[in-house]
């Protein structure tokens, strides 16, 4: 059996916490796709850790963590949060698996992501420069390394001949910075990664299924950001829905129960692209200061804005999600006013649907005004106990969305998170 816990969102929709939460009733924590653009945010023993490729079980004991064979996993990026988990008492190696079918970051990569976001001018889609775009680019080009190659002797030998094909891509971009301290660094955490267990993540995966373990699939960014079914070409470059789960762990359709989504109680957006419900004005900064909304793998300012249930019913529609986190409710504990979007208006038309193209189309969001709650939700425990304006916004968007809001997360830590089943 396998659950999955992905963003409904743009990403930053706090999955880290919520995978920490679940964890211990799981036996194995799986990223299915994504590479160190992800920034998944816990606080263990009060001490903030932000993780990006390493699955967010990795600090309960009991619990094996798979980096699936959707990823792209880079090496030197691995290598610093191996250190920085380590420095909370935990055994990294002990638990953790990685897919000999997970795709290798190489420093090229990160070259040609610069090189091509420059290139791009004010037409830039926002990438974090990881590398992560040309490391899709190469496993769907059939030209990839994978964590495999690396038992491999010819691993230095295929290296190069990538590494040459990237360099004349990079000579037409007019591209010459020096890379030769990344590769340093690349080389030195190769040798670090060959300690781990590289493993044949879907036989593994599956054995422990058909034994009757508990799987939980981690999903990276959000689902407004899949490369198929979000705001493309303002995306990222895998599957973040559900769907992922198939092909980023190898587990078959049938073996999926339920899909918990995360979302925000408002809305947030790193990097370019359309966002119906931003807000530019004193609300969106206020939303921003209170929220702390900055990129935990950039450090990017987020854009702010209200909730979004057109695109939150669509990524419920398309993920199959039967139950959803609501996210920092707490931050909007300041506001008078809340508001919701419930349409958009497109040429004078309201539809509830995500047009093809929406960076395309002029369009305004249709919005619902609820009343504020203005009261600290932080201490309570209980929904009942919730403020009687916060339950009739959450009802709201639990009949719009057809999709119960199950848990509210009030604040940062672990225990901050009140059950309404």
């Amino acid at each position: 059996m396998v659950d999955v816990i992905l963003g409904l969102q743009w990403g930053d929709e706090g999955k880290g916490k919520i995978v920490d939460f679940f964890a211990p009733r799981y036996d194995i924590i799986a990223r299915f796709q994504g590479g160190p653009n992800a920034g998944h945010t816990l606080y263990v023993n009060d001490k903030k850790i932000v993780l990006h490729q390493i699955p967010s079980g990795i600090f309960h004991e009991k619990t094996s963590n798979l980096i699936g064979n959707g990823v792209v996993l880079d090496p030197v990026t691995f290598r610093k949060e191996c250190e920085a988990v380590a420095s909370f008492g935990i055994d990294y190696k002990k638990n953790l698996y990685i897919s000999q079918r997970a795709h290798i970051i190489v420093p090229t990569h990160r070259a040609l992501d610069k090189a091509s976001e420059i290139s791009k001018g004010n037409e830039k889609i926002g990438s974090t420069l990881k590398g992560i775009g040309p490391a899709y680019m190469d496993k769907t080009g059939r030209n990839g390394l994978r964590m495999g190659d690396l038992l491999d002797k010819s691993f230095t030998t295929e290296y190069i001949k990538l590494r040459l094909k990237h360099q004349r891509l990079l000579d037409g971009l007019n591209f010459h910075d020096d890379i030769s301290i990344w590769e340093e660094e690349f080389f030195e955490a190769i040798e670090f990664i060959r300690q781990f267990k590289v493993v044949n993540g879907e036989y593994f995966i599956n054995e422990k299924i058909s034994q009757g373990r508990k799987v939980l699939a981690e999903g990276a960014q959000g689902s407004m950001l899949d490369v198929d079914f979000g705001t493309f070409p303002f995306v990222t470059s895998s599957n973040t829905i559900s769907a992922g789960v198939c092909t980023g762990l190898g587990v078959a359709p049938q073996k999926i129960k339920d899909v918990i989504g995360v979302s925000k109680a408002y809305c947030t957006r790193v990097g370019s692209g359309p966002f119906p419900t931003e807000l530019t004005n004193e609300v969106g900064e206020e939303l921003r200061k209170i929220g702390k909304e900055f990129g935990a793998t950039t450090g990017r300012p987020r854009r702010c804005g209200w909730i979004d249930l057109v695109a939150l019913k669509f990524a419920c529609m398309i993920n199959g999600v039967t139950k959803i986190v609501m996210t920092k409710a707490d931050v909007l504990d300041a506001f008078e006013k809340l508001q919701v979007c419930t349409g958009y208006n497109i040429n004078q038309q309201v539809t509830d649907e995500i047009p093809f193209q929406m960076s395309r189309v002029e369009m305004s969001p249709v919005l619902k005004s609820f009343k504020g709650w203005k009261t600290d939700i932080a201490p309570i425990k209980d929904y009942n106990a919730l403020p009687p304006q916060m339950q009739e916004y959450v009802q709201f968007i639990n009949q719009f969305l057809g999709v119960n809001v199950c848990y509210i997360s009030n604040g940062p830590g672990r225990e901050q998170l009140i059950e309404n089943m």
